[in-house]
């Protein structure tokens, strides 16, 4: 899959209307129960890229970036305004926000995620696309130094240990990150009269499983 490691303007997609999206089939019995099950492990978000179009010089840097994008050939990096740091949105990342994992002794490699939590149900999202010096990493609730203890793959959110950490002690990350995105259109229709009466072009964008 092509993907350029850039990212849509984020004063552009501030503003923007968006979020998760889940796939659920829902089959109706004879008896009016439902069996519910999903194909999906994980959801998939949908945003509107023409909502923070706000003047003429933002059509022009939006068309540019669709036109290198080649529309919906290659994906790219998307700030999502309401979800795009470990911590709570008031916060400040730390690098106790997110236990990544529990050490084995043996694995020194370990994908980012961020817990969802809502009453006794947790659901964990994959980090792919970390902000390249964002990261942040403790084990044991001893903070870590990049690039001495640990090596972060912002292109695939992959953590790489120099040393295994030692068995059963808790990985704790965090981090702001990215939504891997492509535009869900091949074509972008603007009118400087429409946008001048209030009226901002449709622009589809829609999450990438990389």
């Amino acid at each position: 899959m092509g993907f350029h490691e850039v990212r849509f303007p984020a004063n552009l997609s501030f503003g923007s209307i968006g979020g998760p999206e889940r796939r659920t089939d829902v089959v109706t019995l004879a008896n009016g129960f439902e069996e519910r099950n999903t194909p999906w492990a994980h959801s998939r978000r949908r945003y509107d890229a023409g909502i923070g179009v706000r003047s003429l010089d933002d059509i022009e840097t939006l068309i540019a970036f669709f036109e290198a994008r080649r529309g919906q050939l290659f994906a790219f990096r998307w700030k999502d305004w309401s979800d795009f740091k470990s911590s709570k949105a008031s916060g400040d990342v730390d690098y106790r926000d997110q236990v990544i994992a529990v050490a084995d002794g043996v694995q020194t490699e370990f994908q980012l995620l961020k817990t969802y939590k809502s009453g006794a149900q947790t659901y964990q999202r994959p980090v792919f696309k970390p902000v390249e010096g964002t990261v942040r990493v403790g084990v044991a609730g001893d903070v870590l130094q990049e690039a001495e203890h640990f090596v972060v793959d912002t292109s695939t959110g992959l953590l790489t240990f120099e040393e295994p950490p030692t068995r059963d002690l808790e990985i704790t990350a965090g981090f702001e990150f990215d939504v891997p995105v492509r535009f869900d259109t091949d074509m972008i229709q603007t009118s400087v009269a429409s946008f001048q009466a209030g009226d901002v072009p449709n622009v589809p964008v829609v999450e990438v499983r990389v």
